[in-house]
């Protein structure tokens, strides 16, 4: 009786190949991040993103929470799912010219830079622990995006989701996650279902509602942060602009993250 003979490893790559589906594209490097040049044009792979993890946690102690390792990671997890990388690849360019993690020292902290194939793909400050720890009190009595969008399934809760509430979660997902890339069964991606829905329902009280996308919504999010004047224009811009509206929806989500911002800086500020 004959046994099947062992696949060879060109013939599993070219199975996987065809196994690919041809309808989708597989998230880029210039999809997620500010790059330009061949590796805008790279699948973000999972060996790009556990380098990237590693080289987090050498520089930092730990994988920087919402940084370029979870975006990467996110993105790859995707492309994984959709068949259009296998778990061992890696991307030839983050191979050859590397994934670097980077620290400059500045006076009350240092400046990390993460790069991938030399180009920068996050860069932010940290404080020493001394400054943070005179900042730790205030920090801990703010309001983070995902407390303002759980206010909102409060505050507008019965609202039908349009178009302009979508792009307004959807810009504040991006705020958290550094990604311009929207998460798959994340809140932006809920949200912009619900959209679509309700555009071809006709009845209100079968439309889907805010409260339906937003509560337990840090539970919902990749990561978090506090809300800051920045986030809250972004914000209050997509949802004014994607609605063609003069101002936000009152108790909305563009007006909740801005009412948050307003009680952060009272506190830093008071």
């Amino acid at each position: 009786m004959s046994q099947e003979q062992p696949r060879r490893p060109r013939e599993e790559e070219e199975q996987r190949q065809q196994r690919r589906q041809p309808d989708f594209e597989p998230i880029k490097y210039g999809d997620v991040f500010s790059v330009s040049g061949n590796l805008a044009s790279k699948p973000i792979a999972p060996q790009d993103a556990a380098m990237m993890q590693s080289a987090e946690a050498a520089v930092l102690g730990q994988p920087q929470r919402g940084g370029p390792a979870d975006a990467m990671r996110a993105a790859a997890a995707w492309n994984e799912r959709a068949g259009l990388v296998g778990r061992r690849d890696r991307s030839d360019v983050a191979e050859e010219e590397g994934i670097t993690v980077t620290e400059t020292g500045v006076p009350g902290g240092r400046i990390i830079t993460e790069r991938v194939a030399g180009q920068v793909v996050g860069q932010y400050v940290e404080g020493s622990p001394a400054a943070e720890a005179q900042a730790q009190v205030a920090q801990q009595s703010a309001i983070t995006i995902g407390e303002a969008l759980e206010a909102t399934a409060q505050s507008a809760g019965d609202k039908p989701v349009d178009r302009a509430d979508a792009a307004a979660i959807f810009v504040a997902e991006q705020c958290v996650t550094g990604s311009n890339v929207v998460v798959p069964g994340g809140l932006a991606a809920s949200a912009q279902t619900a959209a679509a829905y309700n555009e071809g329902t006709l009845r209100d009280d079968a439309k889907i509602k805010i409260s339906d996308v937003l509560t337990g919504a840090m539970a919902k999010l990749p990561a978090d942060r506090v809300a800051s004047r920045q986030d809250a224009e972004w914000v209050v811009n997509a949802e004014m602009r994607t609605g063609n509206k003069a101002a936000a929806h009152p108790g909305g989500v563009g007006a909740s993250v801005a009412a948050a911002v307003r009680i952060n800086e009272s506190i830093t500020n008071p």
